[in-house]
Formats: structure tokens, sequence, C-alpha cells
């Protein structure tokens, strides 16, 4: 608490310094999430200036703002960021930012079509990055934001999404073409916490996460004994580590399901709340999601013959 209080009170004197942008000819940029962090980096392009506040494997549940983000978060322009209280320990840095333009890209999806959770405090799901249609709603208004703060590269940020949406609509294609392999009675896909369950609305897949929709929250001895029960009544035998959540869960819930002399394996890693090591494939939105798609089906393939 005396971190988050004195981070807030370094913030409010020097966010009333000028912003960076007449001097360096640069809108400068703080992003949140990794997804975030690339989704501007595809609409700003060179004419922008972004630094990102979490990196590869980094927990937005769990995040705390450091000494270090407070210089970035002092010189920016805009931040966006996720909303719906997915950076659960940086609301209150932000709703205290009355200065700056805090954008929270959920704020361009309507409310009544997002998965409602008791867990969060916006009482939605926060995962909307899953949700490919979310995601080009969510590019379409980064792009609007950075031609009101920077109409004289509007045609830029025009043109750079124009690219970027063939490329998420052709995403959406290929990777509805690959899921279409796989049984409807196969899709199930067990993982560490509930961050895919807006994948599993688009492509039909029954979700079960064993920490819920936050990692801030434990499972318990009974939720492990729960999900084993449910693997082996539905014969599921494929299950999937996340990136950044300790694999220490899904070993649990293996070991619990080879109690009960049924075989579950481990399918594989796939990316959730943050995308792959930067300058990979994986490191990006498209890559990571064709990354998933391809473990998931490959795993759960295998698990079928």
């Amino acid at each position: 608490m005396k971190k988050v209080v004195l981070i807030l009170c370094v913030l409010s004197m020097v966010f009333s310094c000028k912003s960076n942008k007449k001097s360096s000819g640069k809108l400068q940029i703080v992003t949140t999430t990794t997804m975030i962090t690339d989704l501007v980096k595809n609409i700003g392009g060179d004419v922008v200036d972004i630094k990102g506040l979490m990196g590869s494997g980094v927990d937005p549940h769990l995040y705390k703002a450091s000494e270090g983000d407070v210089t970035k978060l002092a010189n920016a322009d805009i931040i966006f960021y996720n909303g719906l209280h997915l950076e659960g320990k940086l609301v209150e840095v932000f709703e205290k930012m009355k200065n700056k333009k805090t954008i929270a890209i959920a704020n361009a999806l309507d409310k009544n079509t997002l998965i409602g959770s008791e867990y969060f405090a916006s009482n939605y799901d926060p995962h909307i990055w899953f949700n490919i249609d979310y995601w080009l709603q969510a590019g379409a208004f980064v792009t609007k934001t950075l031609e009101v703060e920077l109409p004289e590269q509007a045609e830029t940020f025009r043109k750079n999404w124009e690219s970027y949406h063939a490329q998420l609509v052709t995403l959406k294609q290929e990777i509805s073409g690959i899921i279409e392999t796989l049984p409807q009675e196969k899709r199930i896909l067990v993982t560490a916490h509930d961050a895919f369950n807006y994948f599993g609305k688009s492509f039909h897949f029954e979700v079960v996460g064993l920490q819920g929709l936050s990692t801030a929250t434990e499972a318990g001895v009974q939720d492990v004994q729960k999900l084993a029960a449910f693997i082996i009544e539905n014969k599921v035998n494929a299950i999937f580590v996340e990136s950044s959540v300790p694999k220490r869960t899904i070993e649990a819930l293996q070991a619990a399901v080879k109690s009960k002399n049924h075989e579950v394996a481990i399918g594989g890693t796939l990316y959730s709340d943050a995308l792959g090591t930067t300058a990979t494939v994986e490191g990006t939105y498209i890559g990571m999601y064709k990354y998933n798609v391809k473990t998931i089906i490959e795993a759960l393939k295998a698990s079928n013959e």
C-alpha cells in the first residue's frame, strides 16, 4: 500500500510537466499488456513511440507498478490499458491520473455481449483478446484515438490499420479451418485458469480453468479433485500449462488424475495473459494465436488416436 501511495504522489508531481510530443514529433504512448503493445505498434507504426509496462510471461492480474514505470507513465501522451479490472493492481493508479489520457480498450466493446464474471469488479471476463472480432473492434478504436491525438498522421494510422485489419481477418479464417478438423466432442480445453472463455465461445470449445478467471485466486484441493473427476468422466486426455501461470497447478491436477488410475498428458504450454518473447513469432498477437491453436488441436487430436 505504501508503494502505491508513493507512486501516486510522484505521478501527481510529474504529470504537470509538458508532453514530449511537441519536442520529439512522436506520440509518447504507454501500454500495459503485451497484446495491447502489439496492437498499438501495428497501428501506430514509426510515428509513435511505444513503451510497454509488461513483458513476456508477465501476469497482468498480479502486476504492480514499479518505480521505473513512473517515468514511463509521466511522459506519456496516451496510456492504453485493457480495462475490466484485468490490471487489478494498476486500477488505483489509473483512476488518479486525471491529467492524462488513460484509454481502456474494453470501452470499444458492447458490454452486453461480454461474458459475465462474479470474480471481477467489472463483472465481466477481461480476456477479450481471445475473441478476434473484439480485437478488430479494439483496433478500430485505437486507430480513431490516434487520429484525434495526432491528426497530421491520420492517413498513416488508417493505412496501417487497413493492413493489420486484413491480417486479423485472415487469421480468423485460417484458425477456423484448422479447428474444424477437430470433432466437436473433443473440444474440451482444460487450462491453469479461465483465460480462454472467449476463445471457447468463438470456436465452440468447452473451457475449464483450474484457478478461475483470475490467477490471484488460488486453486484448493477440492478444486483439483473436482476437475480431476471431470477429466476422467469426459475422457479428456490432454491438459495445458500457461506461460504466465506457474505450472505446478496443472502438474498437481495431472497427479490427481493419475491417482485415480487415469492418464492425462500435458499437451503443451499456451500463451494466455502475455505474448511470447519479443522478436519471436509467438511474440506477436497473430503468431501467439496460431501457436495456441496448433498446440491445442495437435494435442487433442493425438489423444483421439
